[in-house]
């Protein structure tokens, strides 16, 4: 079972504003009662999406402009709290295919990496860059992995990302278990040395 080799992520970025934005906020425990994950994207942000009556606030993720964002960009210490699985997933069938931010708690970020999500790290300054350049200019952005750098028609930054996170998704072994079922020959061969 091949895995897709994350090399690139192009298209339109979302600013969700503030630091510590916590699993919780990403999706709210009362919706984490699914059996697969698939239903979750509607979820993502609901407490903030919504008010009590299920009623938009007209959250910048629910305004046109942005309904087809598959980059979310965001600030310090994104995906705190509980280390809940959930969260990713809801960003994924969101839509979300790449995250940058200020930082992250690492357990998110794991999971993530783990689906196939860049988590890039930038600092504020190049944040506020990026997020200026892209109002100013209503431009996509493309997260080029493989040159560690985010590129718009005017902008070009360059980011860090722990290597080995980097690597998985570039060589597309990013989920340990497809990693795993693939190389279920050697591991029968191991078991049985192991009996």
């Amino acid at each position: 079972m091949a895995l897709e080799k994350i090399k690139s992520v192009m298209g339109k970025a979302v600013l969700v504003a503030g630091d510590d934005i916590d699993t919780d906020r990403i999706i709210p425990a009362r919706f984490m009662k699914c059996v697969t994950f698939e239903g979750l994207g509607q979820y993502s942000f609901y407490d903030v999406r919504f008010d009590q009556d299920n009623k938009s606030l007209n959250h910048v993720l629910d305004q046109p402009e942005n309904r087809f964002a598959n980059i979310l960009i965001s600030g310090a210490n994104f995906g705190c709290g509980s280390s809940r699985e959930h969260a990713p997933q809801a960003l994924f069938y969101f839509g979300f295919r790449a995250i940058i931010a200020q930082s992250f708690a690492e357990i998110f970020f794991g999971n993530c990496t783990t689906l196939g999500i860049p988590c890039i790290s930038l600092s504020k300054d190049n944040i506020n860059l990026l997020v200026k350049t892209l109002k100013e200019n209503n431009s996509e952005i493309k997260i080029n992995l493989e040159n560690k750098l985010i590129e718009t028609e005017d902008l070009t930054i360059q980011f860090e990302m722990p290597e080995q996170a980097l690597k998985s998704l570039i060589d597309g072994k990013w989920d340990s278990l497809a990693d795993l079922l693939d190389n279920m020959p050697q591991v029968k061969e191991l078991e049985k040395q192991l009996v």
